[in-house]
């Protein structure tokens, strides 16, 4: 959790485009980072894969007027609504965006190309048909800030008592490398998001850099089985909750749009 999935970013730009808040070239270079190119396969009406532009283009003409993310991981569906099918390609990707106004979903496929110091990333959107139901297991941004507050100051306590909360060198200077990321882009969301959103992700990412952290760095001073299990239950339930707090970050233009519905 290092880093900011690229479902996020391109479920946020995405949303930025279809209000109208941002121009399609400024969403597409968003989305697109560090990456070489992203394509997007399986749109309905093209037989072949185009690009990003193209297909955000032909999703509002289909219907679409925003975009969720799913962070699912196995046992974990977060954020998918089936099918099956749809379900284990994203599990196995450990992302999706879920199109909202159709049943489309879309899984990225990663490649790396290019020799040893000079590698590229070009993504492939696989578009799929998805189930058009609740997601599962998605809190609101209340919910989630709360569960995020909580469950940090558990973990917390019981990663101190057993003396394997991440500390040293190698702790610090990747929590130096989250804070100079943060400082150098502050829009952690794309124009439109509510800035609670924006505090909520914040407070994810930070708490998902110290789990990579935690686990990067071993078993820390846990040396028993026994202590090694703990370190490791104390960890699962707060990775879970940041991410179902990422979840409902990327999605709250839809839950407000929904919320005003009512």
């Amino acid at each position: 959790m290092l880093s900011e999935p690229r479902s996020g970013r391109l479920a946020a730009w995405g949303n930025a485009l279809l209000a109208g808040l941002v121009s399609p070239d400024d969403a597409v270079l968003a989305v697109v980072g560090d990456d070489a190119v992203h394509r997007v396969a399986g749109l309905p009406g093209e037989s072949a894969p185009v690009g990003l532009t193209l297909a955000l283009g032909r999703l509002r003409t289909l219907g679409v007027t925003a975009l969720r993310v799913a962070l699912p991981a196995p046992g974990h569906p977060l954020g998918l609504s089936g099918p099956p099918e749809f379900n284990q390609r994203a599990i196995d990707a450990e992302e999706a965006v879920i199109c909202h106004g159709a049943a489309l979903g879309l899984v990225p496929e990663v490649y790396e190309a290019g020799p040893e110091g000079d590698v590229h990333v070009e993504v492939v959107w696989h578009c799929l048909a998805v189930r058009e139901a609740p997601p599962a297991d998605v809190p609101s941004l209340g919910e989630a800030e709360r569960e995020l507050a909580e469950a940090l100051r558990e973990a917390t306590e019981v990663l101190t008592r057993l003396d394997v909360a991440a500390s040293g060198p190698v702790a610090e200077a990747a929590i130096d490398a989250y804070r100079a990321r943060a400082e150098r882009g502050r829009e952690v969301l794309a124009p439109g998001y509510p800035p609670r959103a924006v505090r909520v992700l914040e407070l994810a990412q930070r708490v998902g850099t110290l789990i990579s952290v935690a686990y990067e760095n071993g078993h820390g001073g846990a040396v028993s089985a026994g202590e090694m299990a703990a370190r490791a239950q104390a960890l699962r339930p707060v990775e879970r909750t940041a991410r179902r707090a990422q979840v409902a970050a990327y999605n709250a233009v839809v839950e407000e749009r929904e919320r005003g519905m009512r």
